[in-house]
């Protein structure tokens, strides 16, 4: 291990987060005072998902320690395509599909760089009384877009060789796939984000560049550019691929598809089971990347991992913490008492979204508003409708067995009637019989 003397490399190598760094006069750099940095976030879908969420920690880790963090969202590089990490060519978005992709991408990372200043204050690096203040987020096509081709193959071209371009790992494994191979456009792009992190140093004076592991060959263009053109020192870090124990990547659900950070694409209940679900040999190394929880309650609950007395607690500790940062902690709370509502806690002031979130597997029958109305439906009527039992008498026999149920708190009498007061939700009810047998009714206008 490296014997840093920055604050915030000693905490980032402690947690995990270092694979490559172009230096060691960064540590230097870090220890001297504030250094702004900046990481870059490409604008190819609506949302960020889980296999971002390291980037957008190591900017709010930099903030903690007092240095000068940056988001850049490619509004022009978005319309190239970053061949990083990708075995063929990217389909290319339209420019007004990108420019909304950058406004949601945006909002995200303000929301979850401000909640990241909030959390654990008790773990802020030494003489940070806050880390309060808002982190910057700038979009690349504000000055790739003036931009002529001519300008910026006289400008940045120049200063590139062809050679080195090609030895790039993004570039050669994509040449040497020869059905594939590559296009001049994605072939430039390391020259863009190149000249990124030049326009950053110039106006910002930002001195280093983050990102993942895939990153390695983009960013080093962007240092030695800098070199080149203005014969001064710029560095940069990656940080490695999070995989699971199986060494399946973080981020992708039993299905193959992505955790998203939006909650209309990956519900906060969702989102916090995904954590939960996570395997105990994994946990440590998630709590050190994934949390601000400070060294001592880490030990101790890995310390819980290794004397087999963990029961789930920590990894319902590790999902409250993402899912808090994430999508705030009244999110979190909300998603914890969901999942205790599943196991038998009754099931109320939750909205139509949260509750769908967590049965939404479950068979579901539509019945209009006007039924429920007056009187509303009898139990037994609606125990057979939805198929939970056979027959009235077979729904009646249940009832005095005790074992039919109404968000989950038990119904007493055969002739109860459901109305609407028994929704649990805008437009929603639970029903059950028996200890699993559920069925969510949809009320309908």
């Amino acid at each position: 291990m490296s014997d840093f003397k920055s604050s915030i490399l000693q905490e980032l190598q402690w947690r995990g987060f270092i694979q490559q760094m172009t230096h060691d006069g960064l540590d230097e750099a870090l220890e001297a005072g504030p250094l702004a940095l900046y990481c870059g976030f490409d604008p190819s879908g609506p949302s960020l998902h889980v296999g971002h969420l390291l980037p957008v920690l190591g900017l709010a880790f930099f903030k903690r320690h007092g240095h000068a963090p940056m988001a850049l969202v490619g509004g022009a590089t978005g319309m190239i395509g970053d061949p990083s990490g990708k075995s063929e060519e990217r389909n290319l978005l339209s420019e007004e599909a990108i420019g909304e992709n950058v406004k949601g991408i945006q909002a995200q990372l303000q929301a979850i760089l401000d909640r990241a200043a909030q959390m654990h204050p008790e773990t802020l690096g030494e003489g940070v009384a806050e880390a309060g203040a808002e982190v910057p987020i700038v979009n690349n096509a504000d000055w790739l877009k003036p931009w002529s081709f001519i300008d910026f193959l006289r400008e940045v071209g120049k200063h590139f060789r062809v050679n080195a371009m090609l030895a790039k790992d993004s570039v050669r494994s994509r040449i040497e796939e020869r059905e594939q191979g590559i296009s001049f456009t994605e072939f430039s792009y390391q020259l863009i984000q190149a000249f990124d992190f030049f326009q950053l140093y110039e106006q910002r004076k930002c001195r280093l560049q983050i990102g993942g592991s895939d990153q390695w060959g983009n960013i080093t263009a962007g240092t030695d550019f800098i070199r080149r053109k203005l014969s001064k020192a710029a560095f940069g870090m990656t940080f490695p691929l999070v995989t699971d124990s199986s060494g399946n990547k973080l981020g992708k659900t039993a299905g193959g598809g992505a955790v998203w950070l939006n909650p209309e694409r990956t519900s906060p209940y969702e989102f916090y089971q995904y954590w939960v679900a996570r395997e105990d040999a994994d946990v440590p190394g998630l709590l050190r990347l994934f949390t601000f929880l400070p060294r001592e309650e880490i030990d101790a609950l890995i310390a819980e991992i290794d004397a087999g007395e963990n029961r789930g607690q920590v990894q319902k500790k590790l999902a409250w913490e993402v899912t808090a940062l994430v999508h705030g902690a009244e999110e979190a709370d909300g998603a914890v008492r969901a999942s205790k509502m599943l196991f038998g806690e009754k099931i109320e002031g939750l909205t139509d979204r949260q509750l769908a979130s967590i049965f939404g597997d479950i068979p579901s029958t539509e019945i209009a508003r006007a039924e429920f109305e007056g009187e509303g439906i009898g139990i037994l009527d609606l125990m057979t409708r939805t198929g939970l039992q056979k027959s009235n008498g077979a729904a009646r026999r249940l009832i005095k067995q005790g074992g039919a149920y109404i968000n989950n708190e038990k119904v007493d009498a055969p002739e109860k009637q459901v109305t609407l007061a028994d929704l649990a939700s805008e437009s929603m009810m639970v029903l059950r019989s028996g200890k699993k047998s559920y069925h969510v009714i949809r009320v309908t206008d």
